[in-house]
């Protein structure tokens, strides 16, 4: 086996959920394993926020009619709903309330202590992970209720994100957008495309997300291809549809994005692959790309990848697929090795 000598210098991302008792536990493990390898930690996403975004289904009870019945086959079965209905709906869901806040301002505390406590390196910042709207209305909620529910919930993750900017200071913070369901409908699985026109109706909700983040915020995107059952939606054919939503994204935005995750399937250490990267590193400025590449107990695997993304894409950090909130101790400690024998530190 290769003995796994630092490959890039751009430091490691931890993309969100990590398994644990609570927040302390995974700070207190994660933050000296993997120390000034890391800009940014997450609180792990635990409790009821272990399955993604699946505990937001139980954010509805005023009105329980407009959530799906979610199969992860892709198959919804949605009927139609009164024009009444949908305004009726609307109405009584506006001002509810996401809690994701409550859970950022809960575990900030954590965070602050551990970080007087030397736990954590005093440069590393407070990392909370918040989905798109779309993301979330487009498999969770019924077809004909999505267009009405979906500026209700938008508006009730920007009042979460403003209460989490208003009470952690800037400095210390940074805003992950996942957007997983993005790419679903990108490539045309999964769910079925209700917005119109996709790709810069994609865009411009992607726009006004980064528009909500105060500029003294670090803010970046996690570019998802699902991880339910460790398996993704689909298998990316390539890093095109991401590196063309990438580019769009900081073409179109007027506020900075800090940093870019993108997945690499395991059995993809090709050129063709990474190939479409190289129309990245022209336009990325100063954000950082993160390459979700590594694979528990594939060393040798993991290496092959980093030398073919460093074939077209300089200086970027490595990561793995997605969040870790349903992988075992034992493929973590591997992860954890991996991400540290393949990364330097920030400093």
């Amino acid at each position: 086996m290769s003995t796994g000598k630092s490959q890039v210098k751009g430091g490691v991302l931890l993309v969100g959920s990590v398994p644990g008792t609570d927040t302390e536990d995974v700070l207190r493990r994660m933050a000296p394993a993997l120390g000034s390898r890391l800009k940014y930690i997450p609180d792990g996403e635990t409790g009821q926020r272990n399955f993604f975004i699946g505990w937001q289904m139980y954010k509805f009870g005023a009105y329980p009619e407009v959530i799906s019945q979610f199969g992860q086959n892709g198959k919804f079965e949605d009927t139609p709903v009164p024009e009444e209905k949908i305004r009726e709906a609307a109405e009584k869901l506006e001002g509810l309330s996401t809690d994701y806040d409550t859970a950022a301002l809960e575990s900030y505390p954590v965070f602050k202590k551990l970080k007087e406590e030397g736990v954590i390196p005093k440069e590393v910042k407070f990392q909370v992970c918040l989905p798109s709207p779309l993301t979330f209305v487009s498999p969770f909620i019924v077809g004909d209720y999505k267009t009405a529910i979906e500026p209700v919930y938008e508006r009730a993750i920007l009042r979460a994100l403003d209460n989490i900017s208003k009470n952690i200071p800037e400095q210390e913070l940074a805003i992950q957008w996942d957007v997983p369901l993005e790419f679903a409908l990108l490539e045309g699985v999964w769910v079925q495309p209700w917005i119109s026109p996709l790709k810069q109706g994609i865009l411009d909700r992607w726009v006004k997300l980064t528009a909500a983040v105060s500029p003294a915020i670090d803010m970046g995107f996690h570019f998802c291809y699902g991880d339910i059952g460790h398996q993704h939606f689909t298998q990316p054919k390539d890093m095109g549809f991401m590196v063309d939503m990438a580019k769009e994204l900081l073409g179109q935005t007027k506020r900075r994005v800090d940093y870019i995750h993108m997945p690499v399937p395991k059995d993809r250490d090709d050129a063709a692959y990474f190939a479409s990267l190289k129309d990245l590193q022209a336009v990325r400025g100063e954000t950082d790309i993160y390459l979700g590449l590594v694979h528990t107990d594939d060393m040798e695997g993991t290496q092959r990848r980093i030398k073919a993304a460093s074939e077209v894409l300089n200086d970027f950090g490595v990561a793995t697929e997605c969040g870790w909130g349903r992988t075992s101790p034992e493929e973590i400690d591997s992860i954890v090795q991996i991400l540290n024998a393949v990364s330097e530190t920030n400093a």
